[in-house]
């Protein structure tokens, strides 16, 4: 069951014994602290010190509202609190969400039911060439790195009716807006459904990116096309490097950035780490 399985995770580092560990998990983790601290007890005894904070992936460059539950710990005798310290020195300016967009190319939703394997400039390419903008944004996910291919930047089928939404909502604007009022579906449930759309705006961070996306991107609507965000997008949205190459289906690309751990928090981490390591 998916509200025990840190347990799992605790029979993990009983088995494995490593020297450090990392544990995430969302924010609501907070609320069962103190089961997790008598859990610690009766699996590891206390073998580990360990301490845990809730990290903003925005206060480290990540251009989206992603808060988690994160614990550190270590049996060879680190105070976890100086580990937390050295990562919270890894803390920067997030970009906004034109940064992580500009420069990609603009595509259209597919309107024809059926045509995964279609691509086409319009709609968009598994892989193609391309050239970027080196702008701010692209050193920090890629460095110094020259990438000469676009890959994963792929739109979906959607339906006129959503593209017409998509169209028609300004940015930062969603289902309740009077712009959309004579189509917006569920209307008699307005309450429940008023993220049903939601269009980014570009000059703020972007809402968390979720494996929901799987099923559709309404609640992701691009600020400048009428359209969801590529999975591309949403890569770069959680600090992927430019030439990261997500397999199998397209509705697994977007689970599977979804699921991620932002790139840049999970170095930030790291790097705290490494230096205790080393």
């Amino acid at each position: 069951p998916r509200n025990a399985l840190y347990k799992q995770y605790l029979i993990f580092l009983k088995n494995t014994r490593p020297k450090f560990f990392i544990m995430e998990n969302v924010k609501g983790m907070m609320n069962k602290i103190e089961e997790i601290k008598q859990n610690f007890e009766e699996y590891l005894g206390g073998e580990y010190q360990y301490d845990y904070a809730l990290l903003k992936a925005q206060d480290y460059g990540v251009p989206q509202n992603r808060e988690r539950f994160i614990m550190i710990g270590n049996r060879v005798g680190v105070e976890p609190k100086l580990i937390f310290e050295e990562i919270y020195k890894h803390k920067r300016k997030p970009f906004v969400l034109k940064d992580a967009l500009e420069g990609l190319p603009h595509l259209v939703a597919k309107k024809e039911k059926g045509s995964k394997g279609v691509e086409c400039a319009e709609s968009g390419f598994t892989e193609c060439d391309f050239s970027y903008i080196k702008n701010d944004f692209y050193k920090f996910i890629n460095g110094d790195k020259e990438i000469t291919k676009l890959y994963n930047h792929k739109n979906r089928y959607n339906n006129e009716r959503d593209i017409e939404i998509y169209r028609r909502l300004p940015q930062g604007a969603n289902s309740l807006h009077e712009s959309i009022a004579d189509i917006m579906p569920y209307k008699r449930r307005n309450d429940i459904f008023k993220d049903k759309y939601f269009k980014l705006d570009e000059t703020q961070i972007c809402k968390t990116i979720t494996s929901h996306m799987k099923f559709d991107c309404n609640m992701y609507i691009h600020p400048w096309d009428a359209r969801g965000l590529s999975p591309r997008e949403a890569a770069r949205i959680q600090t992927f490097p430019d030439d990261y190459v997500i397999t199998g289906s397209q509705n697994m690309w977007y689970a599977q950035v979804g699921n991620a751990v932002p790139v840049k928090l999970a170095k930030a981490i790291g790097d705290g780490i490494m230096k205790f390591i080393r």
